[in-house]
């Protein structure tokens, strides 16, 4: 089999890798005879890689041999004893002493977030943003990972601005960790997700909750609120990018967001953050309209349109680390079988490879099986 080098910027979607590629560290990247698309080419700077060994001439089948992978996850099923379904580590989880305390501090946190931003807002006084920050570092014990589990079991809670702000917060600070930022761009980005929707509060309940499609109409009105939002911090002291992040949060870096309809280049970095932990826990959480979605549909979408919509940096960053968030979780499969993930794809963080009962199945090779729910 004949082969050539590329740089990363000469490859193109259709091209096949010749041999395995590792990143830095020895992980798989790419399998040979990987079919190369557009977020395989994007992924690579981001892992210093700047040259690929491409197939020269034809090949009989370009396939994925991921038998690597699966020795690799066997001998780690082996190693552990796999959870049932019956006992698996969500419900463990929600039985543990942890879980109970770190539902009790965001309950209490959430109902302090509440109290401060109502009264900013009634009162058009002085926010105590310090207290803000320290309220959500609070539900942050440096275990970033072990948080989204946390998060994901919090199912009894109902579906609130303050609820979902305090999420987006926690996600935001945690994708700015992900990205090591400094301190105070932490501080800013835990900000900047609990204030973004707060122009929604001038909103009317009625059309927030409601249940069925918006009319034209009402989404004209639903899309005023980051300029509310803005309106409400516009003569607070607050560092500008935490204001810019609440008036842009719903652009996207094709232009296709609002209120402006900006592009990429225009958009700031804490908009751009806020704006991918706002989508996850809004696709993630149950709405009036519809239950929550599983984390890999959410991820599904993401991996879909996210080099597009969202700056592919950020937008990688994130799905890397929430992927690995559910390794070792018991998951339904939507033809009634469970399993436990033991393994992510890399080429396709929403397939990843489940352990059922002994048989490994990776789910890139099945498109007619996905998972339902975490269980």
């Amino acid at each position: 089999m004949a082969k050539k080098i590329l740089f990363t910027f000469e490859l193109e979607p259709g091209m096949i890798v010749a041999e395995d590629v590792y990143r830095s560290n020895g992980v798989l990247l790419f399998p040979k005879h990987t079919m190369l698309n557009d977020l395989m080419i994007a992924k690579l700077p981001l892992y210093n890689i700047m040259e690929l060994p491409i197939v020269d001439g034809p090949i009989e089948k370009p396939n994925i041999d991921i038998s690597k992978l699966v020795e690799l996850a066997q001998k780690e099923a082996a190693a552990k004893n796999t959870p049932s379904a019956s006992d698996s580590y969500a419900q463990k989880l929600k039985s543990s002493t942890e879980f109970k305390e770190f539902n009790e501090n965001y309950t209490a946190a959430v109902k302090q977030v509440n109290d401060k931003v109502e009264r900013f807002i009634s009162s058009k006084g002085n926010l105590d943003t310090n207290s803000l920050i320290t309220d959500v570092l609070s539900l942050m014990d440096g275990n970033t990972i072990h948080l989204f589990d946390m998060l994901h079991n919090l199912q009894a809670h109902d579906d609130s601005v303050y609820e979902h702000s305090t999420n987006v917060s926690l996600i935001s600070a945690t994708i700015g960790k992900w990205l090591s930022l400094p301190e105070t761009d932490i501080h800013n980005l835990i900000l900047s997700g609990l204030l973004h929707d707060i122009g929604k509060l001038s909103l009317p309940k009625e059309l927030l909750n409601k249940p069925g499609k918006l009319t034209p109409e009402e989404f004209e009105i639903v899309k005023s609120h980051p300029k509310k939002s803005y309106e409400y911090l516009r003569d607070f002291p607050l560092d500008i990018r935490v204001k810019e992040a609440c008036l842009l949060h719903h652009e996207r870096c094709d232009g296709s967001g609002y209120p402006f309809g900006i592009p990429g280049n225009k958009i700031s970095v804490y908009a751009k953050i806020v704006a991918i932990a706002d989508v996850y826990d809004a696709m993630t959480s149950p709405r009036s309209y519809r239950p929550a979605l599983c984390p890999f549909k959410a991820i599904e979408v993401f991996e879909r349109e996210g080099l597009y919509k969202y700056d592919p940096k950020f937008i990688m960053t994130f799905l890397e680390h929430i992927g690995s968030s559910y390794l070792n979780n018991n998951v339904l499969l939507n033809d009634g079988r469970t399993g436990e993930i033991v393994m992510l794809n890399k080429l396709s963080l929403s397939r990843p490879m489940i352990n059922c009962q002994g048989e490994f199945i990776d789910l890139s090779k099945y498109p007619e099986l996905s998972i339902e729910s975490i269980i």
